[in-house]
């Protein structure tokens, strides 16, 4: 074990009597617990000064520490003379590029909250969150895809086309206040990036200090929206002691340093993306390069370009570049470790990646847990470990594995519920009968996936209580799904199970039943949903029935919904 190894190596020891522990950090290594995001990243920026702290390859864009916290500084004051305050909420929907990490800094800075949007996100998403979340200010770029979020928002938004933007008071939107688009370019009623950062001249420093010294550590710094099994998307409320703690641990879980240059071409909306990416990142001055939207191609070109030692990405992104007919042309001997996350990834594949990154790791939780519950080591030897399990608890967190039906701590080896206690959300927004189902009255938060741990405390995925579905990292609630099928006229009942996928884990399959009478095609379904949801929520495949398969009671039986859907489509 090297010196700078931040974990003792996991030694084998006499078994647990029940499957539950503890993540223990090394005693040499400061914790975090006190910080906000505003204050870490004074401290990067004391330390990496001049390093490399935001890249973008194929723009050879370039910005040091210096430069990107003054960069933020300017947003931070210019949001503060438009009289955003505390605890307000900032929407933002945009792809990776350097003013998603500015804006995410910037409002930590002055203790307001973070928004990110799904870019895949249609006009009816959009609507949705603005309106549900209540957020006062709006950040957009040009569009993602096929999609303008600019004529989304002239639709959703007329106010914009009529008003001014400094009295802005949209009908459908009470509570939004401002609405910015990320770049120099004028829309009508939207404030442009330019002006923002030329306003930050009318607040002092002594005031810019004086809200900063307002912020901390357990406010709430993220607003992040995942997918509910039963409802539509929900709201997890996540601080700046959570985030701060989940992510220098995870970081720690890759020996990262001020040396590594990590490329991120994983979504920055996610928790992936910004809470192990640009958090991480933070905590250990570790270079980011991002890539503005993946393929293959630009992550193999980013990583040889600008020699990154790691890389983040869920298995279809690895498989993708693994396959790519051009990946021996370059030179990826700079890796060393990174992440794979978001879906279940095959044995052989993990390999394969093991091979160009001897030190990758695989981390295991979800957006409620902060997001990170267990991970696995970099500096693990055992090739089984590394590719079959999660790894063991991450220090700060408590991991248990709970039976569903006792509710008691299961055994050794025994599966049941995948549960933890630490640095978790803090709630749901506006919903306490969710939050009270998803933490127990012990403050235990139920994943709603199964597992078991062995002896020596690294963790299993043996399957999933909840009915979501995971398409290459992306959450699908089946739920929302059928809410919209079943709007259809000719569509009498329908349920939505996931199909195993080998390229992406899983892809939603439609069982549907008809009115007596009525004709529909998987196509024409398929038409109807895509102005709808986006495009990844939609089932890959249809089949109709006269009858489900049921309970005694009437309750559709999914579990022989799957069985059937793989049968259908074995080679999904």
């Amino acid at each position: 074990m090297k010196l700078s190894d931040p974990f003792g190596s996991a030694p084998s020891r006499a078994p647990f009597s029940q499957s539950v522990s503890t993540g223990v950090a090394w005693h040499n290594l400061p914790l975090r617990r006190s910080y906000t995001i505003g204050q870490l990243l004074d401290q990067t920026i004391a330390r990496c000064g001049v390093n490399d702290a935001l890249v973008l390859p194929d723009r050879d864009f370039r910005m040091n520490w210096y430069e990107l916290g003054r960069e933020v500084d300017l947003v931070a004051k210019g949001l503060m003379a438009l009289g955003v305050k505390r605890g307000e909420r900032i929407a933002l929907i945009a792809t990776n590029i350097p003013h998603w990490v500015v804006l995410m800094l910037a409002a930590a800075k002055i203790g307001a909250v973070l928004l990110p949007l799904n870019t895949h996100y249609k006009k009816k998403g959009i609507d949705f969150v603005l309106r549900n979340s209540g957020a006062e200010n709006l950040f957009v770029s040009d569009g993602f895809r096929d999609e303008s979020y600019i004529d989304d928002l002239n639709e959703l938004i007329p106010e914009l086309k009529t008003g001014l933007r400094e009295e802005l008071h949209p009908h459908h939107f009470p509570n939004l206040k401002r609405v910015f688009y990320l770049g120099g370019a004028k829309h009508k009623g939207m404030y442009s990036l330019d002006e923002l950062k030329s306003l930050a001249i009318g607040v002092s420093d002594s005031a810019y200090y004086e809200r900063q010294a307002k912020c901390r550590p357990d406010d709430v710094v993220n607003m992040q929206y995942t997918s509910g099994t039963t409802n539509l998307p929900k709201a997890v409320l996540l601080t700046h002691r959570g985030l701060v703690n989940n992510s220098f641990w995870s970081g720690a879980c890759q020996n990262f340093t001020s040396r590594d240059r990590l490329c991120i071409p994983v979504p920055l909306f996610h928790c992936f993306g910004c809470v192990l990416g640009v958090v991480g990142s933070l905590n250990h001055g570790v270079t980011m390069v991002l890539v503005e939207r993946f393929t293959p191609l630009a992550v193999i070109e980013a990583i040889h370009r600008e020699r990154c030692t790691a890389v983040f990405g869920v298995p279809t992104m690895y498989i993708a570049m693994l396959d790519h007919p051009e990946l021996a042309k370059y030179d990826l001997s700079s890796l060393r470790t990174g992440v794979m996350s978001g879906a279940v990834c095959p044995v052989h594949r993990m390999e394969q990646a093991h091979r160009y990154m001897p030190e990758i790791t695989i981390p295991y939780g979800l957006t409620e847990g902060g997001p990170v519950m267990t991970m696995t080591r970099y500096f693990e030897t055992s090739t089984r470990r590394k590719c079959e399990t999660v790894g063991q608890a991450l220090p700060g967190m408590e991991v248990a594995v709970i039976d569903p039906e006792t509710k008691e701590l299961a055994p050794i080896g025994q599966e049941g519920e995948l549960c933890c206690r630490g640095l978790y959300m803090k709630r749901y927004y506006n919903l306490p009968e969710e939050t009270a189902q998803c933490i127990d009255e012990n403050g235990w938060l139920h994943s709603g996936d199964l597992g078991k741990m062995d002896a020596d405390g690294y963790y299993y995925i043996t399957g999933r209580l909840k009915d979501m579905i995971i398409r290459g990292g992306e959450n699908i609630s089946p739920k929302e799904v059928e809410q919209y099928i079943g709007a259809m006229p000719e569509v009498k009942d329908v349920a939505v199970v996931g199909c195993p996928s080998q390229k992406y884990g899983e892809q939603p399959a439609a069982f549907i039943q008809l009115h007596d009478g009525a004709k529909l095609t998987g196509e024409a379904v398929e038409n109807y949903l895509k102005p709808l949801i986006s495009w990844f929520k939609i089932p890959k495949y249809y089949e109709f029935l006269d009858e489900y398969p049921k309970t005694a009671s009437g309750k559709i039986q999914k579990f022989k919904l799957r069985e059937m859907a793989r049968t259908l489509w074995p080679d999904a």
